[in-house]
Order: C-alpha cells, then sequence, then structure tokens
C-alpha cells in the first residue's frame, strides 16, 4: 500500500510539473513588426473575449502567457524580441481551445 502511495504521488507530481512548460514543438509560429510588449497588449484582450484565462509574465526580452486548462495540459503563447519586431511561438495544446490560433495570427 505504501509504494502505491509513493508512486501515485510522483505521477501527481510529475503531471503537475509539466503543465505550463512549453513542449518541443510549437503548433504555430509568427514573426511579427510589433514588440513583445504591443503584441501581448493586443492579444490578451481577445483571448479574454474567447473565454481564455490568460495569466502574462514577461522579462526583459520575452512576454509569456499561460492559459490553464482543467482538462489538458495549459495553452502557452511565447513573444520574443527580434530584430525586426518579434516572434511568437504558440503551443496548443487542448483541442479545446477554439479561436487560440486565430486570436494569435489577428494581433501580427
Amino acid at each position: 500500500m505504501r509504494a502505491f502511495i509513493i508512486v501515485g504521488t510522483a505521477f501527481a507530481l510529475s503531471a503537475v510539473a509539466g503543465c505550463s512548460s512549453t513542449p518541443n514543438e510549437p503548433s504555430l509560429t509568427l514573426d511579427t513588426q510589433k514588440s513583445p510588449e504591443a503584441y501581448t497588449a493586443c492579444l490578451v484582450p481577445k483571448l479574454e473575449e474567447n473565454a481564455f484565462r490568460p495569466t502574462l509574465s514577461q522579462s526583459d526580452r520575452h512576454y509569456k502567457i499561460v492559459m490553464p486548462s482543467a482538462v489538458a495540459a495549459d495553452n502557452v503563447i511565447e513573444a520574443y524580441k527580434a530584430s525586426s519586431g518579434g516572434k511568437v511561438f504558440v503551443y496548443q495544446r487542448s483541442l479545446l481551445a477554439h479561436g487560440l490560433l486565430q486570436a494569435a495570427r489577428d494581433c501580427v
């Protein structure tokens, strides 16, 4: 019984640990002339209109939007500074995330 609890706890922790990390291959990659700040300022309201619950974090050259999902891994959008504006990576992990890719394209 004790081994079952340890294995179950380890599995649960490993499942939660990967929820907001990004997978290796993005669902969509976009180039934009907007800065990451301007791009996310356009995108966050569109995501909220589509009933996503975006959480924005940022650093000097990088903005990350995480949209939690109760039934799948989190959807993630990352925007990086580039020489001509920004580079955007969209990681759509939930089949229920209708409108995510279109919202990302609309703000380019």
